[in-house]
């Protein structure tokens, strides 16, 4: 059998003659040479039922349905300026979501430049075959990392660190969100596990630090992280949740260096740093899994951190981490 048709102007008007006779859908479908729920779902669609369906009517709703949908496949071919918007955003590494609300912000009442996230991975995935296509997909965030049941035991001895706060004794601040100043921090590590860029993500405002690290040595992880916070308002360091990594192990050089106590989540219990975790995965789509970040310099860090904290987040209604950062800094002034 060939692949499918939608049902033709002379075929509507066919079903509408063969029901004012009485024939039923099966045998219609016989005729027609389709089949009966084909027939069946061009009735519901046309009329609601068999006594009320005209040809004329069903048709004039099938070419209305066409051309909403060739308008969404060609919308952003035929408008170059949306475009080329949707492109250079892309590039940045925001998400359809991201790129279809920040169109909305930036034109509110141009509808020609407004798109539905759906319609961007429409003209993605229906562009040909080349370089364009394989460069604009790979900016697409990807999620292929192995995920492991919440129960698995992890097979790894935790060493305790000496003199830790448990997560359990935060405040209760931290976890409502609604006071800014408290952080998760973490290590990605690179190539062959010799090479490691710190993260630090502020709760709030999910504004992240990218830290430029030469070693998990303890003390050089204190003290870079302690460098990069030390010069934020008082308000703006208050905590910082890590995990029971051996790196964070001279906490308390990084609390007397910076201010910012630090309280360490349970072992294997990644979803107690969610947001840190989070920022991981979009930090992954710069810098993949096998990066030797003793080759990455830290222009290019600062780069990507840039990106990062300019995009708009559905979570900060649609500001961007430097903005919403920016206006609680402004408060405390």
């Amino acid at each position: 059998m060939g692949s499918y048709q939608r049902i033709r102007e002379e075929e509507r008007e066919e079903i509408s003659r063969m029901l004012a006779q009485g024939m039923s859908i099966t045998g219609i479908s016989k005729v027609l040479g389709r089949h009966k729920s084909t027939i069946s779902r061009e009735i519901g669609r046309g009329g609601g039922n068999a006594y009320s369906y005209r040809a004329g009517r069903a048709q004039r709703r099938a070419v209305r349905n066409a051309r909403k949908r060739r308008k969404d496949k060609r919308k952003i071919l035929c408008t170059p300026l949306l475009q080329k918007k949707v492109e250079e955003k892309l590039r940045l590494r925001w998400s359809p979501v991201q790129v279809a609300q920040g169109l909305k912000m930036e034109y509110p009442v141009e509808k020609a430049m407004q798109v539905s996230p759906e319609t961007i991975y429409t003209y993605l995935y229906v562009l040909p075959k080349g370089e364009l296509k394989k460069e604009l997909l790979s900016c697409l965030r990807q999620r292929h990392r192995r995920r492991r049941r919440k129960n698995e035991v992890n097979s790894r001895v935790v060493r305790q660190i000496q003199d830790m706060l448990s997560i359990e004794e935060r405040p209760q601040e931290v976890e409502d969100r609604c006071i800014p100043g408290h952080w998760e921090g973490d290590v990605l590590v690179g190539k062959y596990r010799k090479s490691v860029l710190g993260t630090l993500v502020e709760r709030t405002t999910r504004a992240v630090i990218l830290v430029p690290l030469k070693s998990k040595n303890a003390v050089e992880v204190a003290r870079a992280f302690a460098k990069q916070v030390k010069h934020l308002p008082k308000q703006m360091k208050l905590t910082l949740t890590y995990d029971q990594g051996r790196e964070m192990a001279a906490h308390k050089l990084f609390t007397h260096m910076s201010g910012v106590k630090v309280y360490f989540a349970h072992p294997a219990s990644p979803w107690e740093r969610g947001t840190n975790e989070n920022a991981n995965g979009l930090i992954r789509q710069f810098f993949p899994k096998g990066t030797d970040f003793t080759k990455v310099s830290a222009k290019e860090i600062k780069h990507v951190q840039d990106l990062l904290n300019g995009r708009p987040r559905q979570t900060l209604n649609w500001k961007t981490p430097y903005e919403a950062f920016n206006e609680i800094i402004n408060s405390l002034r």
